[in-house]
C-alpha cells in the first residue's frame, strides 16, 4: 500500500499543490461517506456494541479497507472512462444482463432509502414527538427538496456540514463515556466471531460497503469529464481522489467505530441490548447526563436526511444509467428514478412494524446485492476494451476478486443461518 500511494502521488503535477491545492479536492468521498454512517448504520453500531461488546469493531476495520480499494476503483471508471458504472454496465454488458444488474441494484438503494427516511422520522419523532409517518414523509419531502434545487458542489456543502455535526456529536457523546481503549484497540484488528453475531457482523458489512455508493461515487468523479482533458489531467485526478477517499473513509472509520464503543461502553458493560434507537438514546440520558438523548437525536436527523439525499442520487444515477444517459435531475430518467426510488422507501417504511429491526435488516439485505455489483466492476475496471491503459492491473484484479468472494462467504453464512 506504502508503495502504491508513493506511485501516486509522486507522479508528474500539473500545477500548485499544496495543502490548500489538496482540500479542494475533497466533495466527492465525503457524498460517500454519508452513506455508511446512515441510520441503518447506526442500528448495527448499536446492535453490535451493546450485544458484542468491542468485539465485532473489526468488522468496522475490514469493511473500511473493502471500501477504500471498492471505492477508489468504482472512481477510476469513472474519471479514466468518462463514464459512470451504470452507463458503462449497460454500455459494455449484454442489454437483458445489464438491466437485470442495474434493476438490482435500483432496489436495494431504495431498501437503502427506507432506512434513511426511517432513521430521519424516528429522530423527528424523539425531538418534536412527530408520527413515524409524518416523519417519514417530511425527511423524503426535503430530501427530495435538496436534490432538485442544488448543483453537485452544493450539496457537496450540506453534505460536508452535515458529516461535521454528526461526527461533531460522536466525538461530544464519547468523551463523556470509560472506554476501555486497550480493549478496542486489540478488538480493532482481531476478528472475533462471538455465537449469534453473524446478521450483525453482515449487517455492518451491508451498511459500510453499499452498492449505491459504488454508483454514485463513479458518477460523481465522472461529472467533471477528465478523461476529455488529456493524460495529464486524468492522472493528477487519480491521485487526489485517491487521497479523497482515504481521507473521506476514514472520516467514515472513525465515526463508525465511535457508535460501537459508545454502545459497548454504556450499554454492554450494563448488560443492556439495544432493540430501538429512541430506547437507546433514553438510556443515555441517566447515564451520560441529560444533553446526551439530544445530542443523539439531532444527529440521528441529520444522519437520515443526508444520506436520504446520496441515496436519492444514487438512485438517479441508476435510472439514468439504463438509458445510457449521465445523472441530471432535470432529466426525466433522473427524476422519475429519483421520486420512484423516495416513493418505494415510504412504502416500505409504512410497512416495518419494528423500526430498529427494519434498519438492522435493511443493511443485512445490501449486502445480499453486493457481490453483483462488485463483480460486475471488477469486470469492466479490468478490461482493456473499456479502461484502456487505467485497467486494473493483476495484482489490484486479484485484490478485488478477494473481496468479493470475502462477501459472498458472509452472505452465504447468513443464508445458512436463516
Amino acid at each position: 500500500m506504502l508503495d502504491y500511494l508513493r506511485e501516486h502521488f509522486s507522479a508528474e503535477r500539473t500545477g500548485a499543490h499544496g495543502g490548500l491545492e489538496i482540500l479542494r479536492h475533497i466533495g466527492p468521498g465525503l457524498l460517500v461517506t454519508v452513506g455508511f454512517i446512515d441510520p441503518g448504520n447506526w442500528a448495527s453500531n448499536m446492535a453490535a456494541g451493546s450485544q458484542f461488546g468491542y468485539s465485532l469493531l473489526w468488522v468496522v476495520t475490514l469493511s473500511t479497507a473493502m471500501l477504500i480499494v471498492l471505492q477508489h476503483n468504482a472512481a477510476h471508471l469513472g474519471i479514466a472512462t468518462g463514464a459512470c458504472l451504470a452507463e458503462a454496465t449497460m454500455a459494455h454488458l449484454p442489454r437483458p444482463l445489464a438491466r437485470a444488474v442495474l434493476g438490482s441494484a435500483y432496489a436495494a438503494t431504495a431498501a437503502t432509502l427506507m432506512a434513511e427516511v426511517l432513521g430521519g422520522a424516528v429522530a423527528l419523532q424523539m425531538l418534536f414527538g412527530l408520527p413515524l409517518r409524518t416523519g417519514a414523509a417530511l425527511v423524503a419531502a426535503a430530501s427530495i427538496a435538496m436534490l432538485f434545487t442544488s448543483s453537485y458542489k452544493r450539496i457537496e456543502r450540506w453534505i460536508v456540514a452535515f458529516v461535521s455535526i454528526v461526527g461533531l456529536s460522536f466525538l461530544a457523546e464519547i468523551a463523556l463515556v470509560d472506554v476501555s481503549w486497550q480493549e478496542a484497540a486489540a478488538s480493532w484488528v482481531v476478528p472475533s466471531m462471538p455465537a449469534g453475531s453473524v446478521t450483525v457482523i453482515v449487517s455492518i458489512l451491508g451498511s459500510v460497503v453499499m452498492p449505491h455508493n459504488l454508483f454514485l461515487h463513479s458518477e460523481v468523479v465522472q461529472a467533471n469529464h477528465y478523461e476529455a482533458q488529456g493524460d495529464k489531467i486524468v492522472a493528477e485526478r487519480l491521485r487526489y481522489e485517491l487521497f479523497d477517499t482515504l481521507f473521506s473513509m476514514g472520516v467514515g472509520w472513525a465515526i463508525n467505530s465511535a457508535m460501537v464503543i459508545l454502545a459497548a461502553a454504556t450499554f454492554f458493560t450494563r448488560g443492556v441490548v439495544v432493540d430501538d434507537l429512541a430506547k437507546a438514546a433514553v438510556t443515555l440520558s441517566p447515564i451520560l447526563g441529560p444533553a446526551s438523548s439530544a445530542i443523539f437525536a439531532a444527529a440521528l436527523l441529520f444522519a437520515g436526511l443526508s444520506s436520504s439525499v446520496t441515496a436519492g442520487m444514487a438512485a438517479g444515477t441508476i435510472s439514468a444509467g439504463m438509458f445510457g444517459e449521465e445523472y441530471d435531475i432535470h432529466d426525466r430518467h433522473s427524476s422519475l428514478g429519483v421520486v420512484l426510488a423516495f416513493a418505494v422507501g415510504i412504502g416500505a417504511c409504512l410497512a416495518v412494524t419494528d423500526a430498529f429491526e427494519g434498519l438492522v435488516w435493511s443493511q443485512a439485505l445490501l449486502s445480499l446485492q453486493l457481490p453483483i455489483t462488485i463483480f460486475v466492476q471488477i469486470r469492466l475496471t479490468s478490461s482493456p476494451r473499456v479502461m484502456g491503459k487505467h485497467a486494473n492491473s493483476p495484482a489490484l484484479k486479484a485484490l478485488l476478486v478477494a473481496i468479493g468472494v470475502v462477501v459472498t462467504a458472509l452472505d452465504a453464512a447468513l443464508l445458512l443461518g436463516l
